[in-house]
């Protein structure tokens, strides 16, 4: 099996995804799509709910490098999570609004959004427990236990994502922009020692 192969198809699916929803797709429109028979798309994955992980964690594995980027920055950790928590904000939005009417899906079933999210998660752990860990250990922060800290503001993230995405903040007057400035400060001060 090729490398290049499975990239093609994974990527045809998430342009077909990204018009036409993945309800909306079927395999054989991804076969089309990619110039691949069926049974070369069957060859890779066993049914279009595994084609759709593998869009999923493409995008996540984009998310990660861009994440893992600024955990490994040489920065002060106050500076680190605040870059963080901006990057995180962006990430999600752009992947929202770059897949067009998975939109609509990631709104309409976040149950399903939080299923293959799983393994992300997981990522995002560790590299919000990486921050904290360092500013404990430099005397920045004030946590007593990294790993409930790092559970509680994943969580808190997660459920800014929606009103981000949607960009609710323009209803308090105060741009997305700004927005991610603001709550990257008050999550901060909250662990400033």
């Amino acid at each position: 099996m090729s490398d290049a192969t499975y990239q093609h198809i994974v990527e045809e699916a998430q342009r077909l995804f990204a018009q036409k929803g993945v309800t909306n797709t079927t395999v054989n429109d991804i076969a089309v799509a990619s110039g691949k028979g069926r049974r070369t798309i069957y060859t890779y994955f066993n049914n279009k709910q595994e084609i759709y992980q593998a869009v999923v964690s493409t995008e996540a594995n984009r998310m990660y490098d861009r994440l893992s980027a600024v955990v490994n920055k040489d920065m002060p950790p106050s500076e680190k999570f605040e870059s963080y928590i901006e990057a995180r904000l962006e990430c999600i939005r752009e992947v929202v609004e770059r897949n067009g009417s998975l939109r609509a899906e990631f709104f309409h079933d976040i149950w399903e959004v939080e299923r293959a999210r799983k393994k992300m998660s997981i990522h995002e752990l560790d590299l919000l427990k990486r921050i904290l860990d360092e500013g404990v250990s430099k005397g920045v922060f004030i946590v007593h236990d990294t790993t409930v800290a790092a559970f509680i503001l994943h969580s808190a993230l997660k459920g800014l994502d929606v009103p981000y995405i949607l960009n609710h903040f323009a209803k308090v007057g105060v741009e997305r922009s700004r927005m991610r400035s603001l709550i990257a400060d008050f999550l901060l001060y909250g662990i400033m020692k």
